[in-house]
């Protein structure tokens, strides 16, 4: 019975350093070498500060930027608290959340069908990504807000496009950080004399 005992513990220790401590020492150093970019957690640095980063979404409300998915995490958009809404489709309060959405985007380009991903949440809240047709769908607001051509618009979204990896791995994206950095750095390309 004693050598059971010991054979038990014995294990959990074991165990618990090989598989709790050492294995993930040993992948954190593998991808710190061979990813560096994505294993410190995909920063991205404007003028030396980190800015964000390419994995999780931020607020942008001004009309001089393209907007995220709307999020239910913490107070929209909070890493800490990383969740949907988790209301039932008959629940009043996502139909009415919805709805202004709907209403506000309507205003803002109407007679164009309205992207789902404008409206609904990830299941994170923190998707950093929006579908092409969304990013399209932002493009004349955007263009107006900054007094730049619609179609330089477009094309700006067209060059942010990921498409699935392999051909057939996942669905095309646009990183909205990434598209709205692009985006500023337009605004100032523009300003140079």
């Amino acid at each position: 019975m004693h050598s059971v005992w010991k054979t038990s513990i014995l294990f959990t220790i074991i165990a618990t350093l090989g598989f709790g401590v050492a294995y993930p020492l040993l992948v954190t150093a593998i991808a710190s070498v061979v990813f560096p970019h994505k294993a410190a957690g995909s920063l991205i640095l404007k003028d030396g500060q980190v800015i964000g980063s390419e994995l999780l979404a931020q607020s942008f409300t001004s009309g001089r930027y393209f907007h995220p998915r709307p999020s239910a995490a913490g107070n929209g958009y909070d890493a800490t608290a990383s969740s949907g809404s988790n209301l039932a489709q008959s629940n009043a309060k996502l139909v009415q959340r919805i709805q202004t959405d709907v209403d506000k985007l309507s205003a803002e380009n109407s007679g164009s069908p309205i992207p789902i991903d404008l409206v609904t949440t990830s299941g994170s809240g923190l998707d950093p990504d929006i579908t092409p047709d969304a990013a399209l769908y932002q493009a004349r607001r955007v263009a107006k807000a900054r007094g730049l051509g619609e179609d330089r618009m477009r094309q700006l979204v067209e060059q942010h496009i990921t498409r699935r990896q392999l051909g057939l791995l996942g669905e095309p994206r646009v990183n909205v950080l990434n598209l709205n950095l692009d985006l500023d750095n337009l605004a100032n390309q523009n300003q140079k004399p």
